[in-house]
């Protein structure tokens, strides 16, 4: 009831998105990803792209925007992990209201609770439940381009494999394998139309567990195994990270890299063999397509808002949950057993 009144007198603040630059250097799934998310926010509210890295042209550049005089009737949104702390300290030193958008997880950094926090994945939600659970936290997926949809024609590629990201123990083990049986193409660069290339292969596998391993973070989302499912391809994956808020081994797709070599082979050379279209309900897309974005992201907005609205540097916070909290409740816990214990002796 307090909320629907609020939202009566609710005034969206503009959005800035922060991107260290659009060029060749930070070119990636993530900066792609952002910046679709950025197209469907201007559905629902002002928004406009600021760069912190690289000044870019007919863009605005962060420490100018920030010698300008800011009112509290704007937002700047951060997304880059490794620049996160950073830039969230630095914003908050000039009183702006933050919302970290959250792709991949693992960087380590913590983030004061006047900071909501909107995820890409569940796996990413569940992240940041953990670490930061006095936050606002949303999940907001990333979108699924319509272009993505089985065309149903004919397929003249049996494998199809997208090398960056990929598994040494795919790319030096398992096709060199598969290249002897079938034919098997190995994009090492940007795919212009990467939906009409999913709709000429059978099977597509990814295997990026390896990969974010050496890195210490994980898969934020996994946008392209979900592309492929949309395309009709069989998908063999991996299954870690963002990955898992979408395949089901077994139902929708095969776990690769599956006990051995041989086992894996076995397992392709069956759907080859006996290949069809992979049928699967919109349903299962439906939440990563651009109308329930919009719709969401409208929702979790008008929320953050309020929050901004009524936030006050005053307000005493909920404690947290960090070590020395953690030690004070397991001593507490073990002083009530002890004198339980003792009681029950009496």
């Amino acid at each position: 009831m307090i909320i629907s009144c609020l939202e009566d007198y609710l005034i969206m603040r503009k959005l800035y998105f922060l991107i260290p630059g659009t060029g060749d250097k930070f070119a990636c799934g993530g900066l792609w990803a952002e910046l679709k998310t950025i197209e469907l926010a201007k559905k629902v509210c002002s928004t406009e792209v600021v760069t912190y890295r690289k000044r870019e042209k007919d863009k605005l550049f962060l420490d100018d925007l920030l010698q300008t005089k800011q009112q509290d009737d704007c937002a700047f949104v951060i997304s880059w992990g490794f620049d996160a702390p950073r830039l969230s300290v630095k914003l908050k030193r000039f009183r702006l209201n933050v919302i970290y958008h959250a792709h991949t997880t693992g960087y380590g950094f913590s983030l004061p609770t006047s900071i909501p926090i909107i995820t890409v994945s569940r796996n990413s939600m569940g992240y940041w439940g953990s670490k930061s659970p006095n936050s606002l936290i949303y999940y907001l997926p990333n979108q699924i381009s319509d272009d993505f949809y089985n065309y149903r024609q004919p397929r003249n590629i049996d494998i199809l494999v997208l090398a960056r990201k990929s598994s040494t123990y795919l790319i030096k083990k398992l096709i060199p394998e598969l290249q002897q049986r079938f034919k098997v193409v190995i994009i090492n660069s940007y795919v212009d139309n990467l939906p009409r290339l999913f709709n000429q292969a059978k099977i597509y596998i990814y295997d990026s567990a390896e990969y974010w391993a050496q890195r210490g973070i994980s898969e934020g989302f996994g946008l392209q195994p979900l592309e492929a499912l949309a395309c009709g391809c069989q998908v063999f994956s991996s299954v870690n990270g963002g990955l898992a808020d979408y395949l089901d081994p077994g139902f929708n797709c095969y776990k690769i890299a599956a006990h051995s070599c041989l086992f894996d082979i076995q397992r392709i050379t069956a759907v080859i063999d006996k290949w069809q279209y992979l049928n699967i309900s919109e349903g299962l897309f439906s939440e990563y397509r651009k109308q329930n974005i919009i719709k969401k992201m409208q929702s979790i907005l008008e929320e953050i808002n309020i929050f901004f609205d009524n936030n006050q540097d005053d307000a005493i916070s909920i404690s947290e949950i960090n070590y020395a909290r953690l030690k004070q409740l397991y001593f507490k816990s073990r002083f009530k057993k002890i004198i339980k214990t003792y009681l029950a002796k009496l």
